[in-house]
């Protein structure tokens, strides 16, 4: 996997149109935008033990919204995300705001498990703004910048995702999980508009809401970088969805027996990849992305054992955690930097990218709800290493 042969990613010339506030300025927007529409995501899988109370089940019973949002994710990349190559960000962007503001609004009204599933579903599918902003932000970044300017965003996403469980968890603890995504409604509109307020509002070309999805198999196709990363990122993402999503049941459950805030607490390990991700942009910059994900994958894969340990042992869950997280950013960087720069359409590639990505986290999640029910947290640590297997193996199906 060579990032050196791949095409550059088309840059559109500025116009009239195309005004964006100073670099730095319009990168920690970016940043910030993703980190709150990342984090919607996530909402629900520290809320999990509240839910299930609130609705009079079993916290195993609820565990499958964390994997209807997933799945809602990766529906809303597929037909949206490609429209970046020629739709007016400016308008998309608006859009899609409002449409995740009022699912989310939906969610915290919602007055059994079916409805909070839609809504989920819907403001899931459409808080895909920040993978639109991704390609965006490698068009305009310098060749020996690309990485690390796609790791300030990703960084962005990471902490959103910290900050859905952390602060999710503690204000579900106060105030109960309906006002978490209320208050993430409002986050996500006041956030969203004033994003798409500085984005170019220029359409670059023709497109429909089906010309993505019918592109992304002639782009895989063509392209063996584009592949691997996708496949590879599938398999960090599941093995990292596994554990993550189901680790609030642990630690709320027999073994542990936190309360859901303290169990929301254990997320702030995952700053770890908000600390990682620009030494692995410059690691990427630097050696190359085959190089970062190969070592990102052997951080992986100790993790496990120590996940497996974790089951009784507090400091092992610690461990883990730190080096879960760090390998999947270094894993995001390096295999959406390579995405990104694989072919002439950096918003279909990213797309299929992403796709993959989020549909091997919302399969491994699924296996995990099923495999935590009949195995308990044994079940869960396997499901996570045959993810991580199967992602390295079958990135070689292809060269």
């Amino acid at each position: 996997m060579s990032s050196a042969t791949t095409t550059a990613p088309r840059r559109t010339a500025p116009t009239r149109q195309d005004r964006t506030p100073a670099p730095a300025l319009f990168l920690t927007l970016i940043a910030v935008c993703s980190a709150v529409t990342a984090a919607n995501i996530y909402l629900a899988a520290p809320l999990l033990s509240l839910m299930a109370r609130d609705f009079g089940s079993a916290p195993s019973a609820v565990a499958w919204i964390a994997s209807v949002a997933q799945l809602g994710y990766a529906v809303g990349l597929l037909f949206f995300a490609p429209l970046g190559d020629s739709a007016n960000r400016r308008r998309l962007v608006t859009v899609l705001t409002l449409v995740t503001a009022a699912a989310l609004g939906a969610s915290a009204l919602a007055p059994g498990v079916g409805v909070l599933a839609v809504a989920v579903f819907v403001a899931s599918a459409a808080t895909v703004i920040p993978q639109l902003l991704v390609p965006l932000v490698a068009e305009r970044a310098p060749a020996d910048r690309r990485a690390r300017h796609v790791a300030a965003v990703v960084a962005g996403l990471f902490t959103g995702i910290v900050g859905a469980r952390v602060l999710g968890g503690l204000a579900g603890q106060a105030f109960g999980w309906r006002w978490v995504f209320a208050g993430a409604a409002l986050l996500t509109l006041a956030l969203g508009l004033a994003t798409a307020a500085v984005l170019p509002s220029l359409r670059r070309g023709t497109g429909s809401f089906l010309s993505g999805p019918a592109a992304l198999p002639s782009v895989l196709r063509s392209s063996p970088d584009l592949w691997r990363a996708c496949v590879r990122q599938a398999g960090m993402f599941g093995a990292w969805s596994a554990l993550w999503t189901s680790l609030a049941l642990l630690l709320t459950g027999p073994a542990y027996g936190l309360s859901t805030a303290t169990a929301g607490l254990f997320g702030l390990f995952g700053l770890t990849a908000t600390a990682v991700a620009p030494l692995a942009g410059g690691l990427v910059d630097r050696f190359g992305a085959a190089r970062v994900v190969r070592t990102a994958y052997g951080l992986a894969a100790v993790s496990v054992p120590l996940f497996w340990l974790g089951g009784h042992v507090l400091a092992a869950l610690f461990a883990a955690a730190v080096l879960i997280h760090a390998a999947l950013v270094a894993s995001h960087v390096a295999n959406q930097t390579l995405a990104l720069t694989a072919t002439s359409t950096p918003a279909t590639a990213n797309t299929a990218y992403v796709v993959a990505s989020f549909a091997g986290g919302a399969g491994a999640s699924a296996l995990a709800g099923t495999a935590y029910s009949h195995f308990g947290w044994v079940g869960v640590s396997v499901v996570a290493g045959v993810w991580l297997m199967l992602g390295w193996g079958l990135s070689w199906s292809r060269r």
